[in-house]
This record gives C-alpha cells, sequence and structure tokens, in this order.
C-alpha cells in the first residue's frame, strides 16, 4: 500500500485525538486479518493431485548436507518445509504418493529413511541404516521464499514465490 500525504486531516483526528488514536491502533492491530495473501519467506510445497503425498527435502546447512522428512501433505493443500527466509540457493525435493506409489524424483542422490527422519550427511546411506534415493534440485536464485507443486503431470512442479 502507497502512503499518500494530505493537507486535511480526516475529520476525526480534528475532533478528538483520543478517538484518532484509538482508530489507529485498532486499525493496525486488525490490518494481519485483512491481509491474507502476505507471502511469507519459506519453502513450501503444494499437492495438486488428489491423493497423500509424502515428502522429504535436502539442503546444505552448517553442519554439512542435511535430509529431512516426512511431511505428510494432503490432496490440494500445501506445507510448509522451512520457515523463514531461505539461507541456500539450493534445495533437493523427493516425494511419493502415498496410494499409487508414483514418485517425484530428481538426480542427486540423498539419504532418507523409513520413518521421520533429520539425516546429517549424504555419504554411506546403506552403511548407516538408511536408504538412497534421487532428489530434484530447485535453484532458488537465492530468493528469501520458494514454492514447489506438485501434480500428476510430469514437467509441471516447478513454481517460485
Amino acid at each position: 500500500m502507497e502512503a499518500v500525504s494530505s493537507p486535511v486531516a480526516p475529520s476525526f483526528v480534528s475532533r478528538s485525538r483520543p478517538l484518532a488514536r484509538l482508530a489507529l491502533f485498532a486499525l493496525a492491530a486488525a490490518s494481519p486479518f485483512f491481509l491474507p495473501n502476505v507471502a511469507l519467506a519459506d519453502f513450501r510445497v503444494c499437492n495438486g493431485t488428489q491423493n497423500l503425498v509424502g515428502v522429504a527435502i535436502g539442503y546444505r546447512a552448517k553442519e554439512g548436507w542435511v535430509t529431512e522428512g516426512w511431511w505428510q501433505v494432503p490432496a490440494t493443500t500445501c506445507a510448509t518445509l522451512i520457515e523463514g527466509p531461505l539461507q541456500s540457493r539450493y534445495y533437493y525435493l523427493y516425494a511419493e504418493d502415498a496410494a499409487r506409489g508414483g514418485r517425484w524424483t530428481g538426480d542427486v542422490e540423498m539419504c532418507v529413511a523409513e520413518n521421520e527422519f533429520k539425516i546429517t550427511g549424504v555419504k554411506d546411506c546403506y552403511a548407516r541404516g538408511h536408504q538412497k534415493m534421487g532428489f530434484k534440485e530447485y535453484d532458488t536464485g537465492r530468493q528469501a521464499s520458494w514454492m514447489v507443486q506438485l501434480s500428476d503431470t510430469p514437467g509441471a512442479q516447478e513454481s517460485q514465490n
């Protein structure tokens, strides 16, 4: 919203200063409720299919490569995998359709586990008791937020912001 300056104060300001302060406070307090489309900085995955999808993410952190999963994303909903401004340029995603067994994969091999997990390192997955899956790379271009849309149509899963 652009600020517009006006030489004439609104009528409620000139009548009563306490009333003006109360009105401005109420407007400021309520404004988040009237801005539902304000984008937050985060990494989100939206499931455009009619089935439950399990999602895992990989990224570079201070301690090295990290993979995390499983987020269960119901049909036609979204899930936030990383909250806040993104710290890396590249993120990696692997997803499975729980009902049909379909997968969204890529060429970057990273470790996953059967149940909920957070794994540091991408080497020796099997020796460490994990599985190895191919993750798809997403170059966010260092943007603060990113969204991936999973769909039944191959190639239609790229999206940003």
